[in-house]
């Protein structure tokens, strides 16, 4: 290992690690993923499931683009369910429960099968560079490994420490030593170093719970998977369960607030906002008498159980106490406590869109460390860096995805534009265009371009144009296929909406929102007829497609619009290392954030909170007359 040389050294094993090193290598880089523990990889910390609201819709991306995150869930899920359905399609959002055990090694021996890819087991304590460009790594076993690229996915173990009670200790998880070395090292480069906490809550033994008592929450009737392969479906599900705390759970979690880590001081780092500790719940949301827990099996073999929303660092006696005054659990044995932890991370400020830091060349950064939660999250960001250190080698352009093309361009902007000052999670409400960033059509958006840099498989481009084929043509069908009153007037009252009184195009009868594509197949033998000629493997997908399409054609076409506008701000690029204090006329919060900043382009100049629409309209002007 000491006399190897590698294109690329991805550091860490987490989700953010195993994609980036996985991309990478496909690429065609030599690439070494080195981890502290082989045995870990792509480990579920937290709660064990992939996808939800948004996080579903940034692994049908990943996929699309030809990562392994959706493959991997969907030969590990125990559960599926199309989360939001009673919304419109912008907000469907596909969760898997999945097997965490499994899950894991599933992830390995996808890493292991791939070509190019080594897997080291050490501890990466600093970096090999030379006149301001990585060239390695500097083990804990006192290695020296040359690489042209160095991608860092560290996630919660730099400096990590775990809270419970009073009691304090170091650790990247609970039973695993933290990674001490590496922060120091790039802070003394000049690097922006901050502390960030999350938390998660007890394991439980499934044999202790009353599930009687609780609200049994199955999987969907039709589970779907998370890749636009064809794999295989579902066949049976565990089910998760629904419980609830209450006043007397809150009187006794209050008891442990002066033993309390998170109120006591000792703890420095900000929590995450949208997933906060079930002691934090209850100061926030003081009037509330009850919040909901779920409860999820982690497994097909194992008697585990996940209380997601139970998430805390109390002592273990408050934690145990308050377990047992909820309902269904009150002889529940724990069998892993919950705790806190606080771990380094670097202000993603200090990265290039295409997630290389700005201080040293071809060093990047993913996951965690740049300040999000997540698997998704962190997933999709080493898949990006993954992809565009290995371009980089090869000479080639960035690759870079904006606001309007998908969910992981909005999250690197907000990286990169706004930076963190807590766990940053992604929500749909975060993209401007998610009628456009559904999780139906990530792979029409995302798989062209994938292939175009040679990751994304001939197969998959085979299926995408399979699929866009088919689609365009059951549009075209239902839009010029007419059906008469007697056809259609009985399902029509069936479904207490008007009947017609002359023939009309079936899409008339589509874009009323009680009528759905398999009602039209019951009054129409030719619509039928068509649907039931597409491939198996593709006529879900291009029946939702089709329909998805006609209902609101309208707004998915003004949202193109409106993003078209927008992207013209995009494509006007900005001086690099400019002098913004040189125009007077811009605001001067205006100057310090973008001299702070240096944005790539005047877009994303647009989206740097304090810098105004006046202050865009100056820079317009100064460019054009550069120009």
């Amino acid at each position: 290992m000491e006399n190897s040389s590698f294109d690329i050294v991805v550091v860490g094993g987490g989700h953010a690690g195993a994609e980036a090193s996985a991309a990478s290598a496909n690429l065609g880089a030599k690439t070494l993923l080195v981890t502290m523990n082989v045995d870990t990889i792509c480990q579920m910390s937290c709660n064990p499931a992939m996808g939800g609201v948004a996080k579903g819709q940034i692994v049908r991306e990943i996929d699309a683009l030809g990562g392994y995150s959706g493959i991997v869930t969907d030969s590990s899920m125990i559960q599926f369910r199309m989360l939001n359905l009673s919304k419109g399609p912008a907000m469907w959002s596909p969760r898997a429960q999945c097997d965490k055990m499994q899950f894991s090694l599933n992830w390995r021996h996808v890493l292991e099968n791939i070509p190019n890819l080594s897997i080291w087991q050490d501890e990466v304590v600093g970096l090999l560079i030379k006149e301001g460009v990585v060239c390695g790594v500097k083990t804990r076993l006192g290695l020296d490994i040359n690489a042209r690229a160095v991608i860092l996915t560290n996630g919660t173990f730099l400096n990590g420490s775990i809270f419970i009670g009073q009691g304090s200790w170091d650790g990247g998880r609970i039973g695993e030593r933290s990674s001490v070395g590496l922060s120091d090292f790039l802070r003394d480069y000049g690097f922006s170093v901050e502390r960030l906490k999350t938390g998660t809550p007890v394991r439980i033994d499934g044999r202790t719970i009353n599930f009687e008592k609780l609200t049994v929450q199955p999987g969907d009737d039709h589970p779907q998977s998370f890749s636009f392969l064809e794999g295989k479906r579902l066949e049976s599900q565990r089910s998760c369960y629904l419980a609830y705390t209450n006043e007397h759970t809150h009187q006794i979690l209050r008891t442990g607030f002066d033993r309390s880590p998170l109120y006591t001081g000792i703890i420095q780092g900000h929590g995450p906002r949208y997933c906060p500790s079930i002691e934090d719940k209850i100061v926030r949301f003081a009037g509330k008498d009850k919040h909901q827990l779920f409860v999820e099996p982690e497994g097909w073999n194992t008697n585990s159980y996940y209380l997601n929303g139970f998430s805390s660092s109390l002592p273990l006696d408050v934690q145990l106490q308050a377990l047992h005054s909820i309902q269904g659990f009150e002889h529940a044995q724990i069998i892993k406590p919950g705790y806190a932890i606080e771990y380094d991370f670097f202000p993603p400020m200090q990265l290039k869109y295409t997630l290389e830091t700005k201080q040293i060349d071809n060093l990047y950064f993913a996951g965690q460390i740049n300040g999000t939660t997540g698997y998704e999250e962190a997933a999709c960001q080493g898949l990006m860096a993954g992809i565009n250190a290995a371009l980089k080698l090869k000479g080639k352009s960035p690759f870079i995805l904006n606001r309007t093309q998908a969910y992981i361009g909005v999250l690197i902007d907000d990286l990169i534009t706004k930076g963190v000052d807590e766990p940053y999670r992604m929500f749909t409400s975060r993209a401007e265009y998610r009628i456009l960033l559904r999780q139906d059509n990530a792979d029409i958006r995302l798989t062209p371009l994938s292939h175009a840099i040679g990751l994304a498989s001939d197969e998959r481009m085979k299926r995408v144009g399979e699929k866009s084929q088919y689609s365009a043509q059951l549009v075209r069908e239902i839009q010029d296929t007419p059906v008469l009153p007697s056809e259609a007037n009985a399902l029509l009252e069936s479904l207490n909406t008007p009947s017609i009184q002359q023939r009309v195009k079936l899409v008339n009868l589509l874009l009323r929102p009680e009528i759905t594509l398999d009602n039209l197949l019951t009054i129409s033998p030719h619509l039928k007829a068509v649907v039931d000629a597409i491939p198996t493997y593709l006529k879900e997908m291009v029946a939702n497609d089709a329909e998805i399409f006609l209902k609101y054609q309208r707004y998915i076409e003004k949202e193109k619009d409106v993003a078209d506008r927008i992207l013209k701000f995009e494509d006007i690029l900005l001086p690099a290392n400019f002098d913004y204090f040189s125009i007077t006329s811009l605001s001067y919060e205006a100057r310090e954030k973008l001299s702070k900043q240096q944005p790539h382009t005047l877009g994303q100049a647009s989206r740097i909170s304090g810098v105004s629409p006046a202050d865009i309209s100056v820079l317009l002007i100064y460019l054009q007359h550069a120009n």
